[in-house]
C-alpha cells in the first residue's frame, strides 16, 4: 500500500495525539507529517505545504477551520473530525469526504481512511463534489424538525410547517404557516449549514423564506424584488440587491 501524508488540525493536544494513534493503528501506512493546532497555524502551513489527507477539527481556539479554506488553496481531500453535528453540509462543500463525530469510533476511522483509499485510486481531482457524496452513499441529511419552547412544554416543529425565519431584537424566531412565532437557539448563518437549499433561501440580512411561504413576487427593477409572504410578515420584504440574481436562479429550479 502506498504511504499516506496525513496532517492533523486539532486544537486538543490529547486528542490530536489520540486521533493519531488510532489513525495508524487502523492503517500502518499513515504517517502524520504535521499537526496544526489553529486556523492561523493551518494557513500559514497549507501556503507551502500539501498532504495526502487532513483530519480537520472545525471548532479551533482562533475560529472555525473553514476560515482556513477562505485564505489558502487546499487541494487534499478532508475528513472532518469534530463534537458538533451541525456543520455537516458546510463541510461537504469544502474538500470534505466524509464527516466524524467525536469521540472518533475506531470502526468509523477505519471506513473513513478505506474511502480514501477507493477516491484516489478513482482519481479524486477529477471527481466532482456531487460524484463523491453518492459515491460514499453518507449524504449528510437536512434538518428534518427543530425542537422549540412552547410555554412549559417542549414542542417539535417539522421543517416543512416552517415558512421562513427571521431575526428580529437579537433573536432568531420561526414563523410557522399557521403564524406561529417560537425563538430557537440558531443564528440564521447557522441555519443555512443544515436547512434544506431546494427548499429555504436567504433572501435578506434578515429573513430565510421557504418556497412556499412566497404569496406574490414583485419586480420593482431589474435588481430590486419584492415579496408578500404567507403568513404576511410584519415589515416589507425585500431580497438584497446581492441576493436578487441568485434568488431569480432559486425560483427557476
Amino acid at each position: 500500500m502506498n504511504r499516506i501524508r496525513v496532517v492533523i488540525v486539532e486544537d486538543e493536544k490529547i486528542a490530536a495525539a489520540n486521533l493519531e494513534k488510532l489513525a495508524v493503528k487502523v492503517d500502518p501506512d499513515i504517517q502524520v507529517i504535521a499537526i496544526l493546532s489553529s486556523v492561523q497555524q493551518a494557513i500559514q502551513w497549507f501556503m507551502y505545504n500539501v498532504a495526502d489527507l487532513v483530519f480537520m477539527d472545525i471548532q479551533l481556539g482562533d475560529g472555525q477551520s473553514f476560515k482556513i479554506f477562505e485564505n489558502v488553496s487546499i487541494k487534499s481531500p478532508v475528513i472532518f473530525t469534530t463534537a458538533y453535528d451541525q456543520y455537516a453540509i458546510k463541510a461537504f462543500k469544502t474538500n470534505g469526504i466524509d464527516y466524524l463525530l467525536k469521540p472518533i469510533d475506531e470502526n468509523e476511522l477505519a471506513a473513513s481512511v478505506k474511502k480514501f483509499r477507493d477516491l484516489t485510486q478513482k482519481d479524486y481531482n477529477h471527481t466532482s463534489l456531487q460524484d463523491i457524496i453518492h459515491y460514499l452513499g453518507n449524504v449528510p441529511e437536512y434538518k428534518q424538525r427543530f425542537m422549540v419552547q412552547a410555554g412549559h412544554r417542549i414542542r417539535s416543529i417539522p421543517a416543512g410547517e416552517i415558512a421562513y425565519f427571521y431575526f428580529t431584537e437579537k433573536v432568531v424566531f420561526l414563523c410557522t404557516y399557521e403564524n406561529r412565532k417560537f425563538p430557537i437557539d440558531y443564528s440564521l448563518d447557522k441555519l443555512e449549514d443544515f436547512i434544506n437549499p431546494e427548499i429555504f433561501f436567504r433572501i435578506n440580512r434578515r429573513i430565510i423564506v421557504s418556497i412556499e411561504a412566497i404569496s406574490k413576487i414583485y419586480s420593482l427593477s431589474k435588481s430590486r424584488i419584492k415579496l408578500e409572504l404567507k403568513p404576511e410578515f410584519e415589515d416589507e420584504v425585500l431580497v438584497s440587491f446581492n441576493k436578487t440574481p441568485s434568488f431569480r436562479t432559486w425560483l427557476n429550479k
